[in-house]
């Protein structure tokens, strides 16, 4: 590693504990100046811990913190700030009834006469989000973007601010294919000019592809540091998970779901989701899904593939009942549910995991226990109460098939890290009595582990007659389970293709906008 004069990052023996839950032990992190540094490791590892530690949001419990050859242990956000370390968080820190610019600015307003001079903030943004290539309307209300256009903003806040040293929490979750290029463009310029870059991602041909050094951290310590160039996808994933693992691009390649005969999927004759017209609003009069047809058969995966922003987030909403639908039906096997309640559609046998897990799949403040049983309350009753041994005994049991930590069912969702907060929906979706499942972004922000087992189970209820309505903005994850390919652009399907003639190159475009002659 880099000797201390050139360190702009050291952490020494970090510990941080919330009540009796130890996320960081003994962690330590070394980076040096002018350098992408990946962080990995399993959920609950204590890696967002640390960068937040880092960051100035926590104070560490014991250990020593450096940057740039300082001691800045304990120092407060507003400190790390001004010294130019900026941490981008995998859930958004912006407010809602504020427009993009107003976000990215605040702190660091420009006045004129006394007030908030709007116009330079709209071109300020405007600018910065043309040269970073990352695409958003600087006079939209945040709480009107999709979870994608707000990553967006968030790295765009914390770039406006000026950030040497800037912390990326899962930044990628949500871009599109030439997105991630044009953020790893801006990287690369940004190492180029000696700033520093720490990476936490769960994607380890991002790892490869960006990072010049790895640290590895497992059950909140610092297991192995390593240089990319001389490591492997596989050698990374083993230190992170203490086993080897299946990495999903090397069983993509090797064996594509419905790959081997597409055509069977094309002429559905058990339709179990049948969706005709369907047209929903994004408000101010203008149209988020524009008449979108489709239909999923029983054993089936139909993946929808798109940019953030695209109709992705109102079409499964409307789907699951969360937001009424302008025009169009709706139909669960032959029965309209068009009309239905939430709960009605999912007692008719419809399951969802939601894009958002904090805002729709989770109240944080309730238990482990009581947060996989939401939406089902009454299915675990004894007379006029809840049966409380029943939930305790389902919470055991989930908690031991996704191995979700820590394995406390009295825990708050609010004290567990966001990849165990997506598995609390994973497993309270998939363990009730579905016959279609609309799963959005089912792996964002879980490890290689984990990702792997969700996997199986989608295939698992895949082979048990199910269908699955897959939005991914992981194209990889989307060619390694779906059967058929959809493109969403502008609210409407771009292309729908077989599994066996789709791949990056083809549906990249579409993605975009744009529709080149050989994908037509």
């Amino acid at each position: 590693m880099a000797d201390d004069s050139t360190l702009a990052i050291r952490l020494i023996d970090i510990d941080k504990s919330f009540g009796p839950v130890r996320a960081n032990r003994g962690a330590s992190l070394e980076v040096a100046r002018g350098e992408i540094h990946a962080l990995v490791g399993e959920n609950g590892a204590g890696k967002s811990t640390l960068m937040r530690v880092l960051s100035g949001m926590y104070t560490p419990d014991a250990g020593r913190m450096e940057v740039n050859g300082r001691d800045v242990t304990g120092w407060s956000t507003a400190r790390a700030i001004d010294a130019g370390v900026g941490m981008v968080h995998q859930h958004f820190m912006l407010v809602p009834t504020l427009t993009v610019a107003e976000n990215v600015v605040l702190g660091r307003e420009l006045t004129k006469a006394g007030q908030l001079d709007r116009a330079r903030a709209n071109r300020d943004v405007a600018e910065l989000s043309r040269t970073t290539g990352l695409a958003v309307e600087p006079t939209r209300l945040v709480g009107e973007l999709s979870v994608g256009e707000a990553q967006r903003v968030e790295i765009l806040k914390t770039l406006y601010r000026g950030a040497r040293i800037l912390v990326l929490d899962e930044p990628t979750a949500v871009l599109s294919p030439p997105e991630v290029s044009e953020l790893w463009t801006v990287l690369r310029q940004m190492r180029d000019r000696g700033e520093t870059i720490v990476l936490i991602t769960h994607k380890l041909d991002e790892v490869m592809a960006i990072s010049d050094t790895i640290t590895v951290m497992r059950h909140g310590r610092t297991v192995e540091r390593m240089r990319t160039s001389s490591t492997t996808p596989a050698e990374i994933a083993r230190a992170m998970v203490g086993r080897d693992v299946q990495l999903a691009a090397t069983y993509v390649a090797e064996s594509s779901p419905g790959a081997a005969d597409s055509s069977k999927h094309l002429a559905p004759s058990t339709e179990l989701l049948d969706v005709r017209d369907l047209v929903v609003s994004r408000g101010r009069g203008l149209d988020a899904v524009r008449g979108v047809s489709f239909s999923v058969a029983a054993g089936e995966i139909l993946g929808i593939a798109g940019v953030e922003g695209n109709g992705q987030t109102e079409l499964l909403e409307a789907l699951a009942g969360l937001r009424r639908a302008s025009s169009g039906t709706i139909a669960l096997g032959r029965r309209d549910v068009t009309e239905l309640s939430v709960r009605a559609r999912g007692d008719a046998g419809l399951s969802h995991i939601p894009e958002d897990r904090q805002a729709r799949g989770l109240i944080l403040e309730y238990s482990v226990a009581d947060n996989l049983i939401l939406g089902q309350q009454h299915r675990f009753t004894r007379g006029a109460q809840l049966d409380r041994a029943r939930i305790l005994d389902n919470a055991h049991r989930q908690i031991e098939a996704y191995d979700i930590r820590p394995a406390d069912p009295a825990a708050s969702a609010l004290a567990l890290s966001g990849g165990n907060q997506q598995k609390i929906v994973i497993a309270r979706e998939m363990s009730r009595e579905f016959q279609v499942l609309l799963a959005a972004q089912p792996t964002r922000g879980v490890d290689v582990g984990a990702i792997e087992f969700i996997h199986a189970r989608l295939r698992d209820a895949r082979a048990a007659g199910k269908a699955i309505l897959l939005v991914s903005a992981d194209l990889a994850e989307i060619l390694a389970l779906s059967d058929r390919i959809a493109v969403m652009y502008g609210g409407r399907f771009a292309t729908v293709l077989p599994r066996a003639a789709a791949n990056e190159e083809i549906l990249g475009p579409f993605m975009t906008g744009a529709t080149p002659d050989r994908a037509a």
